[in-house]
């Protein structure tokens, strides 16, 4: 019952701010509310009336899920995959156009995109990424456009997926869209391996790491550096650990509209994922929060994370640089890899260059330091 009020509580939060009413929503009592749009669906069904309904994507080739006029806004994507190869969720990258754009508003590998940045399934809930049993992906963020809008899944894996199957909800509206209505926008980094400054640490505590200052941000990971006006509204995370100990000893710095010190600093990773000492409590998965993976303390953990601002997204008018870093003044060299997901106005900033596939693919790298002092 709990879990159920925070979902209502949480669901009427997000309808008041879109929609413009006051106080919270009582979605059942809206329900006999007219609605005025179409609902459609775009999906992988058989055309020939048969069960095969799904699609094939050879090795190095790309297929369209969603190419639709406007206006419209999907709310909801479900995808599952049917791949032998080892990581396709790695090797498959997803990709997102409004509008007729010559570069994309999303582009990352399709595991990272609903939060398996590690390369393997589970399942995990959140309010606006969710994965259910078994394999099911499933996106509720809004994303509308004006004139036009494109899904594509590239397959940069060496093996065939023998089975993709998705469906894309989607309202079309009688209407031109709202003045100002911003675009849904995700992006990925990775850094692996991270570049910590020092391996001559054997704890996190040691004083050499603990009392080094940090102020401005210099060497964080990057989860997001955005131009325009929009607002951040969250990130997934993923790590792949090349030393031992806590790899989360760092704070997370935000920098809005050319900031040079950060006006939003955090007390460590744990707490930026509004959890606590470490995680040491185990998975736990929340509806704005949550680690449903978690790795422990040694190299070669894998951990999994996620924050959702969809209670106060983080607005901007210029810019905005969303950092975190890797250990206290980022002195551990472990892996991350993450997607950032934010709304704003076009055009967007041009994306940093998607890593090659063998690079996006988890392993321990010879970084040194604890637990990996032998692979200098």
């Amino acid at each position: 019952m709990q879990r159920l009020a925070m979902l209502c509580i949480i669901l009427g939060l997000v309808v008041s701010a879109g929609q413009g009413t006051d106080g919270l929503s009582d979605l059942l009592n809206r329900l006999p509310e007219p609605h005025n749009y179409v609902l459609k669906r775009i999906s992988s069904y058989d055309r020939s009336g048969g069960n095969q309904d799904y699609r094939k994507i050879p090795a190095g080739e790309t297929l369209a899920l969603f190419d639709e006029p406007g206006p419209g806004s999907i709310t909801h994507i479900w995808i599952t995959i049917n791949s032998p190869e080892k990581y396709h969720l790695k090797r498959l990258v997803l990709r997102m156009y409004w509008d007729g754009e010559s570069t994309p508003s999303v582009e990352t590998p399709i595991g990272d995109f609903f939060g398996l940045g590690n390369g393997d399934y589970f399942m995990y809930q959140s309010l606006p990424l969710a994965v259910g049993s078994t394999k099911a992906l499933n996106a509720f963020f809004p994303m509308p456009f004006a004139r036009h809008g494109k899904i594509t899944v590239t397959n940069e894996g060496d093996e065939p997926v023998g089975n993709f199957y998705f469906n894309i909800d989607y309202r079309a509206l009688p209407d031109a869209l709202p003045a100002g209505t911003l675009y849904f926008h995700a992006q990925y980094r990775q850094c692996a391996p991270c570049s910590g400054w020092t391996n001559e640490w054997k704890h996190n505590s040691d004083d050499s790491v603990d009392k080094k200052p940090n102020l401005d941000g210099a060497g964080n990971y990057v989860f997001l550096e955005a131009t325009g006006r929009g607002h951040f509204v969250g990130v997934t995370h993923s790590i792949f650990q090349n030393q031992d100990d806590w790899w989360g000893e760092g704070d997370d710095m935000i920098f809005i509209d050319g900031e040079k010190t950060p006006s939003i600093i955090g007390t460590g990773s744990e707490d930026y994922y509004l959890g606590a000492w470490g995680f040491d409590g185990g998975p736990t998965n929340y509806l704005l929060f949550g680690n449903p993976v978690f790795g422990g303390f040694s190299a070669g953990g894998r951990s999994s994370v996620y924050r959702f601002h969809l209670d106060s997204p983080i607005p901007f008018t210029k810019s905005i640089k969303v950092t975190i870093e890797h250990g206290h003044a980022n002195h551990r060299s472990d892996n991350f890899f993450s997607v950032a997901y934010w709304y704003q106005t076009e055009p967007h900033a041009p994306f940093p260059a998607l890593p090659p596939v063998d690079a996006r693919l988890p392993r321990i790298y010879p970084t040194g330091g604890p637990g990996n002092a032998e692979k200098r």
